[in-house]
């Protein structure tokens, strides 16, 4: 589903720049070309907001704030980054490297993507998960819009599906809401299932900017909120279960930075790195796919 919502907004998007872009060429070649500059910068605009009010919430967080340019740096990192993701993995690559079991005996992953993402987020940890002969599946959350619970049963087919093919406990790896939607699986699951959770830039106490947020999942991860207090309640899950959270100081979705950390877990800052780019971060990734063998 959102393969194909992203599709028609990146198609339908260019469709309608090229058609503006021809109508004003004739008559003011500046506005054509003003025009197109504004559409292109309107993503960066929304980052660099998302950045501001980052660093602001952050000052008051316990944990060091980054530098202004580390922000600087991340803003443009992401800006050319997310779309990408959004405009080319997501929408027209999420089904280029299919799932894969073989039955080697070796340590399998599941990959769980966050708010409105789907498998192709994991594009260059698929490729690299194939070369290397690694069990993997990479789970698309549906409905999009729904509940996180709804997600459980999601994951837990595809832990099942990684263990019959390796005989053994799959490490969950989780960008952002995927985090919580492992979380919620735990709830109910037998810790010895998995072999160890990583959540990348997971909102665990919630992100500020969730206040904003006008959808079931979305609502979810607002700090203080209901579904929030509830799993915070229940926290004693995620000590039966080896976690690693990767957080960073840069992460313009999940702020305050805390909010990406848990008590006892072994929290790992990726200095400087913004939300989507953190997994697209190479020593982020050799040092989670490490963890296979730990």
């Amino acid at each position: 589903m959102v393969a194909r919502l992203q599709q028609c907004l990146v198609l339908g998007g260019l469709l309608v720049a090229i058609a503006w872009a021809s109508f004003w060429w004739s008559r003011s070649p500046l506005v054509a070309v003003l025009s197109l500059i504004a559409l292109t910068c309107t993503h960066t605009t929304v980052l660099a907001i998302e950045f501001v009010a980052s660093y602001r919430i952050n000052g008051r967080d316990p944990l060091p704030r980054a530098r202004v340019p580390q922000c600087i740096r991340a803003w443009l990192a992401e800006s050319w980054l997310a779309p990408r993701v959004f405009c080319w993995y997501q929408p027209f690559h999420s089904r280029a490297v299919p799932d894969h079991l073989p039955a080697n005996g070796r340590r399998g992953v599941v990959l769980v993507h966050g708010f409105l993402c789907n498998r192709g987020f994991w594009s260059p940890w698929l490729r690299e998960l194939r070369a290397d002969d690694r069990a993997f599946v990479a789970v698309d959350l549906e409905p999009v819009l729904g509940s996180i619970d709804h997600y459980a049963q999601t994951i837990d087919d595809a832990i099942l599906r990684v263990t019959a093919a390796t005989s053994l406990p799959p490490m969950l790896i989780c960008h952002s809401m995927g985090g919580l939607a492992a979380r919620a699986w735990l709830r109910d699951a037998d810790p010895t299932r998995v072999h160890r959770i990583v959540t990348i830039g997971a909102p665990h106490r919630g992100t500020w900017l969730a206040r904003f947020g006008r959808t079931v999942n979305g609502r979810q991860m607002r700090v203080g909120g209901d579904w929030m207090q509830k799993i915070e309640g229940e926290r004693a899950s995620t000590r039966q279960v080896s976690f690693t959270c990767w957080y960073s100081n840069c992460d313009n979705i999940v702020f305050p930075t805390s909010n990406a950390t848990l008590p006892g877990a072994d929290n790992r800052l990726a200095d400087g790195r913004a939300h989507v780019e953190m997994a697209f971060d190479s020593r982020l990734r050799r040092e989670t796919l490490a963890l296979l063998e730990r």
